[in-house]
């Protein structure tokens, strides 16, 4: 009754847990009306390097009494040309403007902007602005959002005009430059939107100058502004390419002294350009529009150093290291990519040669050292990824040459990482290699994501707060890296164990690690929660051996839509500012806009799928398992029969992978990931079985089947009949420690065997006594000793 229950309760627990983890949500206050009056101030190209107490006086004081972070300043367009940046800030969305720019850079043409009245302002071009954002661009943008918010708003400057205008291109207030007293402009409305002008020079004096006259500026807002009001600085744009991170400062009631941050970025000191619309109204208290704006409002957190040049130069510095991350990435991905290929390929003649041949011709066979190099340089390659996560604790990117000096860093803890698996207690063993290199990167992304996931940001590896898209939690390569881990642990401590407790070993490996990938504590990645439950689901239920039947695959599918489902419910009952992506997507497809998602995703997709290099090493991999390690000579359909808890966590590992890459539209940039891992071990683990295929297993007394336990699932570790750590133990031909084993021919039930006496002639562990003229007699039969299964099925 309980094995006919077993895969609905599991498909229960993982549901249960994976529902569990999505749900709970980091307390979210309201914000709070803290104004009655806000003025948003704009200096496009605005870095925190070009802010000091000599240069910059009035911007520095405000900063020291203020909020501070890092602001990024995407928008629909890349880079963020300052016309965009405007536009993007109205629209509380990714937005761009639709004049004819060269490529990659910005429109040559000039904002039109008429005065027809003296009073107001219009823009003739707004409406084919909102035209080209609403049926040409992806996001559905509204350009004019945060202007029709309020009943009136005042522009200073052709910037602050686009911001402003409403959608059908009128500017309540205008002036095209500050008036000699600003006073009565500024608190003529609620919202004033000021351009205080561009940094925009390569050359520091040209960059000092122009920051000089943009905080004159700024003073003179400041002593003018209305009383009870916010007043918020942002670089609201990239002038040139490649983006950077800009300034962002609020200074205002309940803005004292602390970071930065929103619930689009969920990490201290750090902001969004389409976060300050929404931060904007709410300061007001007024209500968000009904369609809502892609950022959220952005509160104060405290935290931040007392000494202000200790904490500018903490924004300051993430600037410094994602410039840096962006140069040093693509080179990375792609030697990583070229050295796995370079691996696949030398592997080939090994996998043909590794098997002994029992005749008297054959291949020769691949010396021990050889086997015994290659081995550490898959080992070396798997540890890669989580080296390079690693080598972020080390600030490489303020060095004068950042790559060479983070491929050092990479390059040690990588030798150090090998190092520490080829001591490792196991490592003899056929799966040793396996599971601790499987345990050694769950440990290190899961340790970062347990403190804050600080590697992941701007890390080589995680991912990079100019590209706007994620700001905490995992990174699409973490990911795919913590899954295929965490899996591959499950699976080698499923091995070792009873297998009626191989499905429960799973679930509850595989159950943690969707705890820490969707919690929004941790991970805070909804999509891949859901895609590994589908994944562990489909571990757990052919972890004890079988096929993936119709059946099997349909409880993984449910376990998968339960979670997704169950999330998706607790987070439609949420406040419509407080859901999360999923609830933000239903929400769309039920008032019609939906169509924007999909159309994202399946552009980004694409996008990934021919950009990135991580796509080479999920199709070489691809390649190397189907042409060579799926092949007879292979060795992991060998592998597959003699450990399934192994075979069922690489099925997981692709299931998860694959589902979770389209559903957040990495394409396959996560299998990619994940591949750097699984690959070079499920080929290490083929070698090692291939070594011993010719071998024969040596029977031990007293042992069967009535106890309960497989004959892959001893305590001995010595295989089949030892455990789950090798088909005899590890090593023999390839180097590792494997005694001596010795079988014949499969039978259909246990062979008793019996001990001869210890005098008793003919052992056949014994060498055999010569006769009387010299000659040696025949050799004695080997005993007959049924084989497991699993073994059966693998020869």
């Amino acid at each position: 009754m309980l094995r006919r229950i077993a895969p609905a309760l599991l498909t229960v627990l993982v549901v249960v847990l994976g529902v569990t983890a999505l749900a709970a949500r980091p307390p979210q206050g309201a914000p709070q009306r803290t104004a009655d009056f806000v003025v948003l101030a704009g200096i496009a190209g605005l870095r925190w390097e070009d802010v000091d107490a000599q240069r910059t006086p009035t911007l520095w004081r405000m900063a020291q009494d203020g909020s501070i972070g890092s602001l990024s300043v995407r928008s629909a367009h890349r880079p963020t040309c300052p016309v965009d940046g405007w536009l993007t800030l109205g629209a509380g969305s990714f937005a761009a403007w639709n004049g004819s720019r060269p490529a990659g850079g910005c429109p040559t043409a000039a904002v039109t902007v008429e005065q027809p009245d003296g009073i107001g302002a219009n823009l003739p071009d707004q409406e084919s602005v909102v035209q080209y954002n609403q049926q040409r661009l992806p996001w559905g943008a509204l350009p004019g959002s945060l202007s029709e918010s309020v009943r009136c708003s005042v522009a200073v400057g052709s910037g602050a005009a686009v911001a402003a205008a409403r959608p059908f291109g009128r500017v309540d207030r205008y002036a095209p430059a500050l008036p000699a007293d600003p006073r009565p402009l500024l608190g003529s409305c609620v919202l004033s939107i000021v351009d205080l002008g561009t940094v925009d020079g390569a050359a520091p004096a040209t960059r000092a100058a122009q920051a000089r006259a943009a905080d004159a500026e700024l003073a003179r807002v400041l002593a003018a502004r209305p009383p009870r009001s916010l007043v918020l600085v942002a670089g609201i744009s990239d002038t040139a390419q490649p983006s950077r991170l800009h300034v962002a400062v609020a200074d205002g009631p309940g803005w004292e002294r602390g970071w930065l941050t929103s619930a689009s970025t969920g990490r201290d000191g750090y902001l969004q350009l389409v976060d300050i619309a929404p931060t904007a109204l709410a300061a007001l208290g007024r209500p968000m529009p009904e369609r809502l704006f892609l950022g959220r409002a952005a509160v104060s957190t405290g935290g931040r150093p007392a000494d202000l040049a200790e904490a500018i130069d903490a924004p300051a510095n993430a600037d410094r290291e994602a410039a840096a991350q962006r140069n040093v990435s693509g080179v990375f991905f792609a030697l990583l990519a070229g050295v796995q290929v370079l691996l696949a390929l030398a592997i080939l003649p090994l996998l043909r040669r590794a098997r002994p041949h029992a005749g008297p011709s054959g291949p020769t066979p691949v010396s021990g050292r050889i086997v015994a190099v290659v081995e550490l340089l898959l080992v070396a390659a798997a540890l890669t990824v989580p080296a390079a996560l690693l080598a972020d604790a080390v600030p490489w990117w303020r060095g004068e040459h950042p790559g060479w000096i983070f491929a050092g860093v990479t390059a040690l803890l990588v030798a150090a990482g090998t190092a520490a698996v080829r001591f490792a207690p196991g490592y003899a063993g056929t799966l040793g290699p396996v599971g601790a290199v499987a345990g050694l990167t769950t440990l290190v992304v899961g340790l970062d994501v347990l403190t804050g996931a600080r590697l992941q940001l701007n890390s080589v590896v995680g991912y990079s707060a100019l590209q706007g898209g994620r700001y905490a939690g995992l990174s699409t390569v973490g990911l795919g890296v913590f899954l295929a881990g965490a899996l591959l642990s499950a699976g080698w401590i499923a091995q070792r164990v009873h297998r009626g407790w191989r499905p429960a070993v799973m679930v509850a490996v595989g159950g943690l690690a969707v705890v820490v990938v969707g919690s929004p504590y941790l991970g805070a990645d909804p999509v891949g929660a859901i895609a590994l439950t589908a994944g562990v689901s489909v571990a757990a239920v052919i972890s004890a051996g079988g096929w993936l039947t119709v059946s099997r695959l349909a409880w993984a599918t449910m376990a998968a839509l339960a979670v997704g489902i169950g999330f998706a419910v607790v987070d439609l009952r949420r406040p419509p500012a407080e859901r999360g992506s999923l609830g933000r997507f239903l929400s769309a497809l039920g008032d019609g806009t939906g169509g924007f998602t999909v159309h994202r995703s399946s552009t980004e997709n694409f996008e990934t799928l021919v950009n990135s290099p991580l796509t080479v090493l999920a199709l070489a991999g691809g390649l190397l398992v189907w042409f060579a390690l799926l092949q007879p000579w292979g060795g992991l359909m060998r592998l597959f029969g003699i450990y399934p808890a192994v075979r069922a966590a690489l099925a997981g590992t692709v299931v998860a992978a694959v589902l979770g890459g389209l559903l957040d539209g990495a394409a396959l940039d996560l299998m990619g990931a994940a591949a750097a891992l699984v690959v070079p071990m499920a080929a290490l683990a083929s070698l090692r079985v291939l070594g011993h295929a010719a071998d024969r297993t040596r029977p031990v007394l007293g042992r069967s089947r009535a106890n309960g336990a497989d004959d892959d699932s001893g305590p001995g570790g010595v295989g089949p009949v030892g455990g789950g750590d090798g088909p005899s133990g590890g090593g023999g031909p390839l180097g590792a420690v494997h005694p001596r084993p010795i079988a014949g021919p499969a039978s259909s039930a246990p062979t008793t065997v019996t001990q001869p006496a210890p005098d008793a002639p003919g052992d056949a562990d014994d060498p055999a006594e010569p006769t009387a003229d010299g000659s040696k007699p025949a050799p004695t039969p080997p005993r007959q000793v049924s084989r497991s299964s699993t073994e059966v099925a693998a020869s």
